[in-house]
């Protein structure tokens, strides 16, 4: 995890990373967030249309500055790879002001009744259109093609750009840092089967949610891979060490860990151990984990 820059952050500025792409950043920064949530809008600057990739928070500056980067263009689509609170909600209220359709990733209705479990979820979320793998949005000079990438939610997409080759990944892969994987809705097996899924792509770059562009795309998402290899491995020699909670895992695992991350890394933890019982090399009783 790198650390957060220090200020100015060109918050509220519409910067144009390639020709096709403009990006602004949203004002939420956080330990979950980097700067914060950075907005895409695509199309060229001087076309009559364009596309707007996760919204963001509902925050009345932000939605203001995606305004001002549309400029006089039709919004074709507003598209959101998933709905964690700090990317979608802003769809509703930026759908108002232009008429555009909401489109890209499915709502979520988490199952589960645990304390909380949706904390992180927009409810308001409502597409008008979901986009299966494969399908999706195009406009004057430019084609969005969604690649489903389940694994830090169930619903997550990412947004080929066809005529760059650059992938919108949302928070599935970040330059920053890695991806949360947190249940009951994240999946740590389908998370590696999704980097599988890009590792066999030739995206020339990504622009994620968080962070700066990536530009040398396999390379990073090749060390994802390791690096979960690697938790998995150090998951697999404590408990053959002994037996313990969730809790106990994280001295040894997450060295200074900032604590108000610690929340985060037992998710973690806990969607390793998930996996692992999947495939039967962990075993829960109560909340202690022992290998199979």
């Amino acid at each position: 995890m790198a650390d957060i820059p220090p200020k100015p952050w060109p918050t509220g500025l519409a910067e144009q990373v390639e020709p096709l792409v403009l990006r602004v950043l949203a004002p939420n920064p956080s330990p979950y967030t980097y700067t914060g949530t950075q907005t895409y809008v695509v199309g060229p600057v001087d076309g009559p249309d364009c596309a707007v990739i996760d919204p963001g928070p509902n925050e009345a500056a932000h939605i203001d500055a995606i305004i001002a980067a549309i400029g006089g263009r039709k919004v074709v689509a507003i598209m959101c790879t998933h709905t964690h609170r700090d990317h979608s909600p802003a769809a509703a209220p930026l759908a108002t002001r232009t008429g555009a359709p909401i489109v890209g990733c499915a709502p979520l209705m988490l199952q589960v009744a645990g304390p909380r479990s949706d904390e992180a979820f927009d409810p308001t979320y409502a597409p008008d259109r979901v986009l299966a793998d494969g399908e999706g949005m195009r406009g004057a000079g430019w084609t969005l093609t969604a690649v489903a990438t389940p694994g830090h939610t169930s619903n997550h997409l990412c947004f080929a750009l066809e005529e760059s080759g650059a992938l919108f990944t949302g928070d599935h892969v970040m330059g920053w840092s890695t991806s949360v994987v947190i249940p009951p809705d994240g999946d740590m097996g389908d998370y590696m089967a999704s980097l599988e899924k890009l590792m066999a792509r030739d995206d020339t770059r990504y622009h994620s949610a968080h962070g700066a562009a990536i530009e040398k795309p396999k390379q990073l998402v090749r060390g994802m891979i390791g690096h979960r290899r690697q938790r998995e491995n150090q998951i697999m020699r404590l408990l053959a060490e002994e037996a313990r909670p969730v809790s106990a895992f994280i001295p040894a695992m997450y060295k200074g860990l900032d604590p108000r991350l610690i929340p985060a890394a037992e998710m973690s933890v806990t969607a390793h151990l998930l996996d692992l019982e999947k495939r039967g090399m962990a075993l829960c009783a109560g909340d202690i984990w022992q290998a199979a």
